[in-house]
């Protein structure tokens, strides 16, 4: 087999073999607490193993993980909730102590391709609020349900007259 062709095979397997991908890292204010979205897309059904941590003054501090263990700071402080194709990193009590760069590293079982890692600055008078409704639009299925049924119930509601 030519060497260029062998390369070209073995780039296209890895690129193929990634189990997952973050597609993308926000962060909002919910009242006095944080929340970190880390939304994926997910290409297998292995369990997904998670790290959120925040660097600074050089220094990585982990917050919640399930790859490493967390910080004492952290612990009484932080949750993780998961979703379909979301991971949520919530932190309670929010202080400008809390500004940093945080992370998102997902990694599925079996996917030897590596760590996928996001980052995002969070400075607390940059960050806006979350929306009341950004659950709803997370799961796109609930959304369209609802786009199909208005013209339902505006035809319920006609009728009701």
């Amino acid at each position: 087999m030519n060497p260029t062709v062998g390369i070209a095979v073995i780039l296209t397997v890895l690129q193929a073999a990634h189990c997952q991908m973050i597609k993308d890292l926000s962060a909002c204010l919910l009242g006095q607490n944080l929340r970190v979205d880390c939304r994926y897309e997910n290409k297998t059904n292995n369990p997904l193993t998670y790290e959120f941590s925040i660097t600074k003054d050089n220094r990585k501090h982990v917050i919640h993980s399930t790859i490493s263990v967390s910080e004492n700071i952290y612990r009484s402080r932080a949750n993780v909730t998961m979703h379909k194709n979301l991971v949520c990193l919530h932190l309670q009590s929010f202080t400008t102590s809390d500004e940093g760069i945080y992370m998102c590293e997902l990694k599925a079982t079996n996917d030897y391709t590596g760590n996928q890692i996001r980052n995002i600055t969070v400075i607390k008078d940059k960050l806006e609020k979350c929306a009341g409704f950004s659950l709803l639009i997370q799961n796109t299925s609930w959304l369209l349900l609802l786009l199909l049924s208005l013209p339902l119930l505006q035809a319920v509601d006609f009728v009701s007259l």
